[in-house]
């Protein structure tokens, strides 16, 4: 078996078949584009509102910035109504963006309460009619992302994802987890093969991926197109690097040393400060250092001083008396 190829999804050749997943408040132009120059295939961008684009929301432009070296790129569109979606979808229509996603499987109150999200979950024959929807106002492809189900009652993926075939959708991204679990428990692989199965197009596997061997075992287990990884990524986009080396046979490279992870910390800090400004590049930055410092002596210290910065020059000063101090 070929664990590392080429993804073809509609018209649009993805180099690898390692993709960087959506998430809300991580996945922006400067974490795609770290992820991007480690390997990641494609990249997804955090789900924007269809019905906040055709209002003209400006922080919503702002959401779909791309970047010309992060290509292919995947823009996210969350809702529940076809006609919005579908208006947002042309009015998006001169963005570079290679992808469309339909979001239908975000977990998160506010946006299931209003029938989005996993909540179109529910209800198959309506999630049909988006992706025709979107589909008759785009020459992108169109996927979908979608979880095992609303709850573990109610399991119903592979209706849902042949329900986005029938509509038109040109691949589809699984999660082993309920809405119901949100991100707890374990990721049902099972739920992924038989997806697989089931399809025509492309499918996609997402949960419990943290390493090469987790993302060679996803396979082997699915026979899923490509994986998907997210919150593993977080303050670690040496993962893709680390999949591919896995999925080619190649030697696994060594972790990041000290140095490295200074080094990349100061990189999305200079990103942040690029394309957001230090106000809200300095607040967006505090969550990732977080991440990235987790198991370091000191981390707890420098993440409690970092969440009172309020300049980039002191995020700095910081990570140099964490990292290359002697």
């Amino acid at each position: 078996m070929k664990y590392y190829h080429e993804l073809q999804i509609g018209s649009v050749t993805i180099p690898n078949n390692i993709i960087l997943g959506p998430m809300a408040g991580v996945s922006d132009l400067p974490f795609r584009l770290l992820c991007h120059e480690q390997g990641a295939g494609l990249v997804c961008m955090e789900m924007v509102s269809g019905k906040a684009i055709t209002y003209k929301n400006k922080k919503t432009g702002d959401l779909m910035e791309i970047h010309e070296g992060e290509h292919p790129v995947s823009l996210q569109l969350f809702g529940s109504e076809p006609d919005t979606l579908a208006k947002a979808a042309e009015m998006i229509s001169g963005r570079p963006f290679d992808i469309l996603d339909i979001n239908m499987g975000c977990p998160v109150p506010k946006v299931v309460s209003n029938g989005e999200g996993s909540a179109l979950m529910k209800n198959p024959s309506l999630i049909e009619e988006l992706v025709r929807s979107v589909k008759s106002v785009t020459d992108r492809p169109v996927t979908v992302k979608i979880r095992k189900g609303f709850t573990d009652k109610r399991v119903n993926a592979v209706e849902c994802a042949l329900a986005a075939q029938a509509g038109g959708a040109d691949a589809v991204a699984v999660h082993g987890r309920t809405r119901e679990q949100y991100y707890s428990g374990k990721a049902d692989w099972s739920i992924i093969a038989k997806v697989k199965e089931a399809l025509d197009i492309p499918v996609i596997g997402n949960g419990d991926i943290v390493d090469s061997e987790s993302a060679k075992r996803m396979i082997d287990e699915t026979g899923c197109d490509g994986i998907m990884v997210a919150r593993a990524a977080q303050g670690n986009p040496w993962i893709f690097r680390e999949i591919a080396a896995g999925l080619k046979g190649e030697e696994i490279p060594d972790r990041p040393t000290k140095h490295e992870v200074y080094d990349m910390i100061m990189r999305h800090a200079d990103l942040q400060l690029q394309y957001k400004g230090e106000y809200i590049g300095i607040r967006e930055m505090r969550k990732h250092v977080s991440w990235y410092t987790t198991g370091y002596p000191n981390s707890a210290k420098l993440r409690d001083a970092v969440n009172a910065m309020e300049d980039m020059d002191s995020l700095r000063k910081a990570c140099r008396d964490v990292f290359l101090a002697e």
